[in-house]
């Protein structure tokens, strides 16, 4: 698990395709020295990865054929910059949501509109998806912690601090770029718990939140 808090940043130095997977290769300063060890988990640009091979640089870690249907991690160029954290341990403070590190959709940005050093942000939102995202619920985007300011029928927006901009490779992103999106993990379970239910009389009566929310 992780929390959507990026830790640091990291380079890619290679990537490279060997058989069925494709090998990642990061160059990677914690501030902690604390490396991760072969085995750990990383979520990179929000997306878990396993480590195969710790170096003094950095860490390698494996794309499986699934990773690359989920993800942009196989397009990524040396040299590209992403968002890295380290899975929780037990005791850590959660100081963004719970985050699984699971990718479950590929989004585009549609506008980005400066609010002085802030930013707001709207994107696209998969039809299938619209039951676990709420107005002030949380979502993970590239593997941050943010919190969805309004919602559409078919997108959504976040507002952006100046601290989650420096801090993140988000400060580069700009209008038609492709963004990981992750739901919020309690969402799912809820939207699969009402999954082909009937919708009861309170329902019918007072609607389901199905019109266009906004802020």
């Amino acid at each position: 698990m992780f929390t959507g808090l990026i830790e640091t940043k990291g380079t890619v130095r290679s990537i490279r395709r060997t058989g069925s997977s494709v090998v990642l290769q990061l160059d990677v300063s914690w501030i902690d020295n604390d490396l991760p060890r072969q085995g750990d988990s990383v979520a990179v640009n929000g997306a878990c990865l396993t480590v195969v091979k710790p170096t003094g640089q950095g860490f390698s870690a494996d794309l499986s054929p699934e990773t690359e249907r989920r993800t942009t991690l196989s397009s990524l160029k040396p040299g590209a910059v992403v968002n890295l954290e380290r899975a929780l341990r037990l005791g850590d403070r959660i100081g963004g949501h719970l985050v699984q590190g699971h990718i479950d959709a590929i989004v585009r940005v549609l506008a980005i509109v400066p609010e002085g050093a802030f930013s707001r942000w709207r994107l696209s939102l998969p039809e299938n998806l619209r039951r676990e995202i709420t107005e002030k619920g949380s979502v993970a985007l590239h593997g941050v912690s943010l919190t969805v300011a309004s919602l559409r029928h078919d997108s959504f927006e976040i507002a952006l601090i100046p601290e989650t901009l420096s801090a993140t490779t988000l400060n580069a992103v700009r209008t038609g770029d492709q963004l990981h999106l992750e739901t919020d993990v309690l969402a799912k379970y809820v939207a699969r718990h009402f999954e082909g239910q009937q919708k009861s009389a309170l329902h019918e009566l007072f609607g389901g939140g199905n019109g266009d929310a906004s802020g």
